[in-house]
């Protein structure tokens, strides 16, 4: 089973000492094809400092984000769950999981980056900025992506369990049999409503606790069985429901 999850813009800097991107190091090879294509077209609008801040819709104060692409192919890595901040990762709190966790999230955790598609959670990856909704040179980032990612989730042949914003969803969907896309909501009071903040900390409290058990998963009723023991609150159907409220209190307390 994969636990599929967007990216963050906010990202750490930094990286292990004498690393550098190895496009040929990364998961899912198959992509890589499609990696180099946008790292090369990546590289082109960075030479023009006014067109990246354009295209990746920044303001000027941001234009360290265009320096992080201009070095992205020579910069030091990390791995994907260390790399990525901000709400959903925060929680996931990469800088202290265990070998065992961290073996645990190499074979289940993946993140959809805009720049290099499906990573692993421990693929070591440079800083950058794209995202889902920016404009490189060349393809769209849906044209680009929405096909070999789709097939590379199809031919692993595993259940994902979609963690994705909709933008990310867009470039790429999950294998309809063998998917299902989480939808947050809040109960309280008895009154649903959709989340957006929350919706990214219930998302990241989530994949924490996954952590911590590791559970052993050979099927979304397993994953249910999980969830109910946990206290989560996970509903099925055509789209799994995760209550927020039924981490979020937790957390509080």
């Amino acid at each position: 089973m994969l636990f599929l999850l967007p990216p963050s813009e906010s990202k750490l800097g930094g990286g292990s000492v004498g690393s550098c991107l190895d496009v040929d190091a990364l998961s899912w090879p198959a992509l890589g094809r499609t990696r180099r294509e946008a790292l090369v077209d990546l590289a082109a609008l960075s030479r023009d400092r006014e067109a990246s801040l354009s295209a990746l819709k920044l303001g000027p104060r941001s234009a360290d984000e265009v320096e992080r692409n201009v070095l992205v192919q020579g910069s030091p890595t990390l791995r994907a769950l260390e790399r990525y901040t901000g709400v959903l990762y925060d929680p996931i709190g990469a800088q202290a999981l265990t070998d065992e966790q961290w073996s645990w999230a190499t074979e289940h955790v993946v993140v959809h980056s805009a720049l290099f598609g499906l990573v692993g959670a421990a693929d070591p990856i440079p800083a950058y900025r794209l995202s889902h909704d920016s404009r490189l040179p060349g393809a769209t980032l849906k044209r680009r992506w929405r096909e070999p990612v789709s097939t590379a989730l199809a031919e692993s042949g595993e259940f994902v369990v979609d963690l994705r914003s909709e933008g990310y969803v867009g470039l790429g969907p999950a294998p309809a049999d063998r998917s299902a896309f989480v939808r947050v909501v809040s109960d309280a009071g008895g009154r649903r409503r959709a989340l957006n903040h929350f919706n990214k900390k219930a998302k990241g409290l989530f994949v924490a606790a996954l952590l911590q058990d590791r559970p052993e998963l050979a099927s979304p009723g397993d994953l249910h069985d999980w969830a109910a023991a946990r206290g989560i609150r996970l509903e099925p159907g055509a789209e799994l429901v995760l209550v927020a409220d039924s981490l979020l209190d937790r957390d509080a307390a």
